[in-house]
């Protein structure tokens, strides 16, 4: 997929299926980009796995501040699922807030999903970084793709859950959003670089 630099929109989103690693995918492309210098803020989510690869807790990772917010509660060794931690959401929500307030030049929210679609979770958000005019990426689930279309209407991408066409769409809208560089998003591109070395380690 390809635009050109005057038809590439502010919106993507990164269609995906259930199979899908959509959370590491997006991860990886917002940790690669601030590693680069871009200014990125928000939220993109890691999940933590048991040795057997269950995944048994959920993390958000604000962008500017690489902190990790706790967002699920578990039910109990029977219960089989989680629930949303509502001190998590807040705190989520504060971060994707002042990402925008801050002038990211791309503001990530890890999903568009069943809470958004139904007018809960990060709705207003998600609104915020529109009406604001801040580039937006996050990812929809099949599932809730028409829902995602009735709240942006026509002005959003639909990516495939590829990092190529991730790429492709922010390679044409970066250089005409991105502001100076200051010494805010300089820090946290230190501290990931710090992160990805030791990963390599």
């Amino acid at each position: 997929m390809t635009y050109s630099s005057v038809e590439a929109p502010r919106i993507a989103a990164i269609v995906y299926r259930a199979e899908d690693d959509v959370d590491t995918l997006l991860a990886d492309f917002a940790f690669g980009r601030i590693a680069a210098g871009d200014r990125l803020g928000g939220i993109v989510q890691r999940n933590v796995k048991d040795a057997a690869g269950k995944k048994i807790d959920m993390q958000l990772i604000d962008l500017m501040t690489g902190e990790a917010i706790g967002i699920s509660q578990t039910l109990g060794s029977g219960a089989g699922s989680c629930k949303l931690d509502a001190s998590g959401l807040a705190a989520s929500a504060q971060a994707v807030t002042r990402a925008v307030a801050n002038g990211a030049a791309l503001v990530v929210i890890n999903k568009f999903s069943k809470q958004e679609a139904t007018g809960h979770g990060l709705r207003n958000e998600f609104a915020e970084a529109i009406v604001a005019g801040r580039p937006l990426l996050t990812a929809v689930p099949e599932k809730c793709a028409d829902a995602w279309r009735a709240f942006i209407g026509d002005e959003g991408a639909m990516l495939p859950c590829h990092r190529e066409a991730i790429e492709a769409w922010w390679a044409v809208t970066a250089p005409r959003l991105l502001p100076p560089r200051d010494g805010q998003w300089q820090r946290r591109r230190l501290a990931v670089e710090d992160d990805l070395l030791k990963e390599t380690r």
